[in-house]
């Protein structure tokens, strides 16, 4: 998107580290820095780039495992939320986020931070002065617009001219502390058309007022309608497609449908989002669960990768990263992987049958001629699998593939004698699981 509301290109799909996975509301400075440290010592190079504190930032009494209604949330004489400063000492004296955000920029990243739709309710009561104008946040906000599983905000009334200017001001204030990115939640279920466009507005004037590009990212995507698609392109860099995304085999399932939906749709005009990747340790203090390596399994964790970069979705990894077992790692710092995302284009599915599910995607720019097939077994057990290798988007001649994840060749197989058929891609598919297979151009 460009804030003169006209789509132009974004290069690659976002790529990042987010609190939410591991400290829902509770994350700390410290957190932080230390997952931002390790992205940039060990991951960036594989372009990880971004790190985004997620809600409740502003809540001195947020806790793991839910929110707690009429929070006393955190903000200024003019309604601005502040972080608060027990969990992020930096901010003290009023100086927000702009000392972490300077710390991230620093290791050679983008930083990022998640508001709520409207404006805070406690805001609201203590009916502030609405900054360079006559009005009063008791004026502008809409009482009657509250998100059904977060009581800290009101939306806006954005009929009302004073809204545009709060919102105006509020977004200026936190892309002027060194945001590069906004995660803005509370959009699309129901969806939210005002609020998104007066949003994509405050966005362009703070852009144009700072100097600098804030990706902006709508959430959550709770069923999600592809009729959506321009408004979304026009106003938002990235989008989610589906409600919170956790640890669950079921949960990962289900996105192999509605990336097939999304996919053919996603790329530099706007990104499709399957959520977050909760992979590594997580739920150290978060919303859902104990403390705990990510309940995937090895070959889901790569089913989950696969998908995602075939379909050229956004990626932010919610575990803590300095705790993370390091083959999560490895395999989140795959560049043979990560280029699927980063390098293809047209990624989509090709074939789907009970419980197999083949997706393919080709090759862009210095990549121009390679091509990738996904080959996912969604069944409880391993299955041999025989798929003609046209059906998977490939050549229908004898050639060599490479398993990016195992590194094994693959050899294109003959058809069945007597068949009249296709060369097939012919593979033992674990449960759960995948082959990710790249074809060379020159093979």
């Amino acid at each position: 998107m460009d804030r003169s509301g006209a789509a132009v290109p974004q290069g690659t799909p976002p790529m990042g580290w987010n609190s939410w996975d591991s400290y829902g509301t509770t994350v700390t400075e410290a957190e932080v820095l230390g997952n931002a440290r390790f992205l940039a010592e060990h991951m960036a190079g594989a372009g990880w780039d971004t790190v985004v504190v997620d809600i409740q930032w502003y809540e001195p009494t947020a806790r793991p495992g839910g929110y707690n209604d009429g929070a006393p949330v955190l903000f200024d004489e003019r309604g601005f939320l502040e972080p608060v400063v027990e969990r992020f000492p930096s901010a003290a004296g009023g100086a927000g986020f702009a000392p972490l955000a300077d710390a991230v920029h620093d290791l050679g990243l983008r930083f990022g931070i998640h508001l709520m739709r409207g404006i805070a309710r406690r805001a609201v009561e203590a009916d502030l002065p609405v900054p360079g104008t006559g009005y009063r946040t008791g004026e502008i906000a809409d009482r009657a617009s509250r998100c059904p599983w977060n009581s800290d905000n009101y939306g806006l009334r954005h009929g009302h001219p004073g809204a545009q200017a709060w919102l105006d001001a509020m977004i200026d204030h936190v892309v002027g502390w060194g945001v590069d990115f906004l995660k803005v939640d509370d959009m699309l279920a129901p969806y939210h058309a005002d609020a998104i466009e007066a949003l994509s507005l405050a966005v362009r004037r703070a852009e144009l007022r700072h100097g600098r590009r804030v990706t902006v990212s709508l959430s959550p995507g709770t069923e999600l309608s592809l009729a959506h698609l321009e408004h979304l392109r026009e106003h938002a860099d990235m989008w989610r497609v589906s409600d919170d995304l956790w640890d669950r085999w079921d949960d990962v399932e289900a996105q192999l449908a509605r990336m097939a939906r999304w996919a053919p749709h996603s790329g530099p005009a706007g990104w499709a989002d399957a959520d977050m990747l909760p992979l590594g340790r997580i739920g150290l203090r978060a919303e859902r669960g104990e403390p705990r390596d990510s309940l995937l399994t090895r070959d889901e964790r790569r089913t989950m990768l696969s998908l995602w970069c075939l379909a050229r979705s956004p990626l932010f990894v919610g575990g803590d990263l300095p705790t993370s077992d390091p083959e999560t790692v490895a395999d989140l710092t795959s560049t043979a992987v990560l280029d699927v995302g980063r390098r293809s284009a047209g990624g989509r599915e090709l074939l789907r049958e009970g419980e197999l599910v083949v997706w393919g995607a080709e090759g862009a720019g210095d990549l121009s001629g390679t091509r990738w097939a996904g080959v996912f077994n969604t069944a409880d057990a391993a299955r041999r699998v025989r798929v003609p290798a046209a059906s998977a988007g490939l050549p229908d001649r004898p050639a060599a593939l490479t398993d990016l994840w195992s590194g094994e060749r693959v050899e294109l197989a003959p058809p069945t004698p007597g068949s009249g058929g296709d060369a097939v891609i012919d593979v033992e598919v674990p449960a759960h699981g995948v082959r990710l297979l790249r074809l060379e151009p020159s093979a």
